[in-house]
């Protein structure tokens, strides 16, 4: 997403009555030898504590840091949200979801379904046959 996309979004969320500020006064600047300035002021040294001491540094015990860094198994949790909301939706709604997403192209189309064939069955039974036999060829 483009950061013109990000300030568009940013611009619909603001409440109404906030008007825009102009780019100049954006960051209370006046020039850029102000901008640098700042730069300089940010990298002055801090006159805190000296980091590479040791001296106020808590210990941590190596069980307490193994248990919080224990994986944790979320299945139960994750399939009681699932089975809570059961909301089936239709079959024409999903195909139609399903026909959205899917390509135009004939490599993206499901194959077609093709029609199940019943086995040829007959109407007639063996006796039928036996029953014509006899009376066509003569056979007794």
């Amino acid at each position: 997403m483009s950061a013109a996309l990000l300030r568009r979004g940013l611009e619909l969320l603001e409440p109404p009555g906030q008007g825009k500020v102009p780019p100049g006064a954006q960051r209370g600047r006046d020039g850029p030898r102000v901008a640098g300035a700042a730069r300089r002021r940010k990298r002055a040294p801090e006159p805190g504590r000296n980091k590479a001491t040791v001296k106020g540094r808590v210990v941590r015990s190596a069980i307490e840091e193994y248990h919080k860094k224990k994986p944790v198994n979320h299945l139960r949790e994750n399939l009681q949200y699932m089975l809570k909301g059961r909301l089936v939706a239709d079959k024409a709604i999903t195909e139609k979801v399903l026909a959205q997403n899917r390509g135009r192209k004939s490599k993206d189309q499901p194959p077609e379904k093709a029609e199940k064939k019943k086995p040829e069955s007959t109407v007639f039974t063996e006796e039928d046959f036996r029953k014509f036999e006899r009376e066509y060829f003569g056979i007794p």
